[in-house]
């Protein structure tokens, strides 16, 4: 088995695995440290736990309860792939953490889950702007929703709520250019991390990660446009730590690479100025 840790906060942890294990591997008894939910991402494997058998292919849920007991088969294929997402105490707490919810042992592929887990997927390799952080919550959240039959209620917000959030997010884009995630945001609107992501969201219409890397790529866009320091200072400057995936995020919401920007920017504002000279 081969674990690799994505995300490390202090409310959520992000981990993927992959196991090798056959129909020849014996089967050993392992036991869930927290709340977690683990989404199929590839493979197949058995679980028993708590006196029941299940069955999981790509698309299905491994749902862990703290101290529970379970063992994983592989009786039909070799191998298996799984995001997992563990929570802490606090989180389960405000989420929701009835056992009868957190003990059912497996949920089936359903497309409220699998559409989730497959934005996590992308967010875990990069390729989408929602916090790996802020779509854990979001799927755990949905997933008790979805088990214990409860419907999504929207977020009440009162005015004293509303300038919680534009305040956060004006702070956001203040200070962008530094590393923010969603424990450190939530902590500057004064709230819990999973309650400060629903209001953040249900007031302005993104997330707060999607509103930081926004708030980035708007300044780099700036930068860009008015200035001739290095496409890589740009990246490291608006806060990005990553040159290739400052490239490639940019290259997603413009359409452009960078430099394709710069160029095109710099050829409107020459056709511009020749036409103000002409008058």
């Amino acid at each position: 088995m081969d674990a690799t840790t994505l995300l490390q906060r202090q409310s959520i942890s992000v981990s993927e695995f992959r196991c090798s294990a056959g129909p020849d591997d014996t089967p050993f008894v392992e036991r869930h440290r927290c709340h977690s939910v683990s989404y199929v991402r590839k493979g197949s494997f058995g679980c028993h736990s708590r006196g029941r058998f299940f069955e999981l292919v790509a698309g299905s849920i491994l749902v862990g309860h703290p101290g529970d007991e379970y063992v994983c088969t592989h009786d039909h294929v070799c191998g298996d792939e799984c995001l997992s997402f563990f929570l802490a105490p606090e989180l389960a707490e405000a989420i929701g953490d009835r056992a009868e919810v957190w003990q059912i042992g497996s949920a089936p592929p359903l497309p409220e889950l699998m559409v989730l887990g497959e934005l996590a997927q992308a967010a875990a390799n990069g390729r989408s702007d929602v916090g790996l952080d802020e779509v854990g919550q979001v799927f755990a959240s949905r997933f008790v929703e979805v088990v214990s039959g409860r419907p999504h209620k929207p977020v009440a917000t009162a005015a004293r709520d509303r300038r919680r959030a534009v305040e956060t997010a004006l702070w956001i884009d203040a200070h962008s250019h530094r590393q923010i995630d969603l424990e450190k945001a939530a902590g500057q609107a004064g709230i819990s991390p999973f309650h400060f992501l629903r209001l953040f969201s249900s007031v302005l219409g993104v997330t707060p990660h999607q509103y930081l890397v926004r708030s980035r790529l708007r300044h780099a866009a700036r930068l860009l446009a008015d200035n001739d320091i290095s496409i890589t200072d740009v990246a490291y400057d608006v806060g990005f730590g990553d040159l290739s995936n400052f490239v490639r995020t940019f290259h997603r919401a413009a359409g452009v690479s960078p430099r394709r920007f710069r160029e095109g920017s710099r050829g409107m504002r020459k056709i511009f100025q020749e036409r103000l000279a002409l008058h």
